[in-house]
């Protein structure tokens, strides 16, 4: 359970008020461009990337933790085709066009002298991050983190990736609903992250037409000259058909679907993940990797950490989601890869 403190300051960056907690941001014209939260006000930047159907909030309750750990600033956002951001075309979703989406937001955020940055992804945000890395989109990159992703078990798994896709319910009654259900099948088992991840992950259904028989309406409340008794019935018809109709559309209006139908994203999954060890393996800044189980750990990346090439940490009973179901633990980690490396210091009163 968080601290009262800690439970505030991610429940505002979920629901964007304002203050010094959290700032969201169109980096874009209008209504277009990547969406950013940020918090905090000085010390290195950790950017943070979520996993596939994720959003910018996934990392809520998490950043409420690490800001209370060291001086750091946090910006999350929003990769395109996931949660609030509108590009031209949000059906790219390959590396190379994500890679760069990283790097044109830090340039906008920071122009030509971008502070000290340290990437941490989650999943395909994970996978991302090692992209980017790897091509030096970021010239300020302090470090990596890459949480529950590997090649070897991500390429594994995009073969029962559609089955598990088509065991999901394609839609909620409700916001509640769709938290209830995340929380009970496991895809997120902590609740106070849940709460505020599953609002960026799910969506009112948008209303596909105007309500069934609107058109047929009697206009200008004519009516022919009926017995009374008859025009009491097609009154009472009438309210009784208006009735079944407005409880349809209330229905219709509170329905909930996935934001991002990552059945249509399979072209890019085996992008994402081919040759995903040796690229992380080749990136030169110091490298932190968070599991789920050792299990995960492929040859590739067995040999490179008997190596000594990447911090190694296992946080065990937890599910693929390893930030949002241990935030504490994930920012305890983090917290320390940093400060071991010199990046930033604890905060002072917080005892390691």
């Amino acid at each position: 359970m968080l601290p009262d403190d800690d439970m505030t300051r991610a429940r505002r960056l979920g629901s964007g008020d304002s203050g010094q907690a959290t700032r969201a941001r169109r980096l874009g014209p209008g209504d277009s461009g990547q969406v950013t939260r940020a918090s905090g006000s000085h010390g290195p930047v950790l950017l943070l990337l979520h996993g596939g159907g994720h959003s910018a909030l996934s990392w809520a309750v998490f950043t409420a933790v690490i800001c209370g750990r060291i001086n750091c600033r946090v910006v999350a956002m929003d990769l395109r085709g996931h949660g609030d951001t509108k590009v031209q075309d949000s059906e790219d979703l390959s590396a190379e066009t994500m890679a760069s989406d990283i790097s044109k937001v830090v340039e906008v955020l920071y122009g030509d002298a971008p502070p000290p940055i340290l990437m941490i992804g989650h999943s395909m945000g994970g996978a991302i991050a090692v992209h980017a890395a790897a091509a030096n989109h970021i010239p300020s990159l302090l470090g990596l983190c890459v949480i529950d992703v590997v090649e070897g078990t991500a390429m594994d798994a995009l073969n029962s990736m559609q089955s598990f896709l088509r065991s999901r319910p394609k839609t909620f009654k409700s916001l509640e609903n769709a938290i209830e259900w995340s929380v009970k099948s496991g895809q997120i088992r902590n609740i106070e992250s849940a709460r505020v991840s599953m609002g960026g992950q799910v969506k009112k259904q948008e209303e596909q037409g105007r309500r069934a028989g609107e058109t047929n309406t009697i206009g200008g409340g004519i009516l022919e000259e009926e017995e009374e008794e008859e025009e009491q019935e097609g009154e009472e018809q009438s309210n009784s058909k208006r009735l079944k109709e407005e409880e349809q559309e209330r229905q219709r209006s509170s329905v909930f679907e996935w934001r991002v139908d990552l059945s249509r994203t399979e072209r890019f999954w085996t992008g994402w993940f081919r040759g995903l060890s040796a690229l992380f393996l080749s990136c030169t800044s110091p490298k932190l990797l968070l599991l789920a189980g050792v299990d995960r750990l492929d040859k590739d990346l067995t040999i490179g950490q008997m190596q000594g090439k990447f911090q190694l940490q296992v946080l065990p009973q937890c599910g693929h989601a390893v930030h949002e179901d241990a935030p504490d633990k994930v920012a305890d980690a983090i917290a320390s890869f940093m400060v071991r490396h010199k990046f930033t210091d604890f905060k002072e009163g917080f005892l390691c």
